[in-house]
């Protein structure tokens, strides 16, 4: 049986709805209410934490599937994805506290930046490190490695080939990419730019390129022969 593909809806109309949505929000909506859209408990923090938890489900469903005599690389890789989008999920939530609403200890508060109960917001090293990591394996997976299957397939390893991303991942990949070249460039023109927060734009691309690598890796090395 032919590996199934990702849906058209999920690999391409969604990304660019969600970027056509976020720029009418941008243009027409005013500071308070955008800014507000991507506080805690925002539109964007709900949105990043859903796509994140969907992949973490995802990722722990093929773990029950890996044959370890051949899909070791596969594994490993669904075993990282595992990891990280739980953390990541954890995180977004401050492992509950946005949604029961306790109160952060006072050691912890004293140590976190926003004086929540998480990660992150203690160390570059739990927060912008593991981000910039994630954004250059998507710059690697979903811009470049498309572009030498298409142009140059003998230069990549063809050991790692379960691995590749598939070439319907690149619209979500340049949903990660473009929003800050819009916003370098815009600074250069208007005060902060054109996004409020670019930041959180980028990360529910980033987050939704896991789940769509996660699916698509599905389909192709989980499907039923």
């Amino acid at each position: 049986m032919m590996p199934k593909p990702v849906s058209r809806l999920l690999w391409l109309f969604l990304p660019i709805a969600f970027m056509v949505v976020q720029v009418a929000c941008e243009l027409l909506l005013p500071p308070n209410t955008l800014e507000t859209m991507h506080s805690e408990n925002g539109t964007h923090e709900l949105l990043e934490a859903l796509v994140s938890g969907l992949a973490f489900c995802t990722a722990v469903s093929l773990i029950f599937k890996i044959d370890w005599s051949r899909q070791t690389l596969v594994g490993a890789a669904v075993i990282m994805a595992a990891l990280g989008t739980f953390y990541i999920t954890g995180e977004e939530i401050s492992w509950g506290q946005h949604i029961a609403s306790w109160s952060t200890p006072e050691f912890w508060e004293s140590v976190n930046d926003q004086g929540e109960t998480n990660l992150h917001n203690t160390s570059d090293w739990l927060d912008q490190k593991p981000r910039i990591l994630l954004y250059v394996g998507i710059v690697v997976g979903g811009l470049l490695v498309p572009l030498l299957q298409k142009f140059a397939p003998h230069r990549l390893p063809a050991k790692f080939s379960a691995l590749y991303p598939s070439s319907k991942l690149v619209p979500t990949a340049l949903g990660v990419v473009i929003p800050d070249q819009i916003q370098s460039i815009s600074e250069q023109i208007i005060y902060g730019g054109f996004f409020v927060r670019v930041s959180e734009v980028q990360e529910v691309y980033m987050y939704y390129f896991v789940l769509l690598y996660l699916l698509d890796l599905r389909n192709r090395e989980f499907s039923q022969e």
